[in-house]
């Protein structure tokens, strides 16, 4: 009885863990390849991403020519975490930020 009932937890938590609400938004990309500034900047409106969310920019435009600034008006499918995933990406987020510090110079 015991294990069954360790088993059925096992997968709620499973579930739980890997359960994500999926939103579609409007998007605006911001583009930009010049000498001064090469990005694509992505704002979403009416959704707040937070750890562990996942962000698809449908329709973007997969280059402009160089020397040119470009704002799309597009959409996207935001699928957001749910409390545990978003517990351990805060966590391993955390714990590996060492790893940006690893810089050296040679003179």
């Amino acid at each position: 009885m015991i294990p069954l009932l360790v088993l059925i937890l096992a997968a709620a938590g499973l579930v739980w863990f890997a359960w994500r609400r999926s939103i579609r938004v409007p998007c605006t990309l911001d583009l930009e390849a010049t000498h001064d500034h090469f990005h694509a900047h992505a704002s979403l409106d009416g959704v707040h991403v937070r750890e562990g969310d996942a962000v698809l920019v449908h329709d973007a435009p997969d280059r402009i020519p160089f020397g040119e600034k470009r704002t799309v008006a597009t959409h996207a499918t935001v699928r957001q975490a749910s409390w545990p995933r978003r517990l351990m990406t805060r966590v391993v987020g955390t714990s590996h930020i060492t790893d940006l510090y690893d810089v050296g110079f040679e003179g």
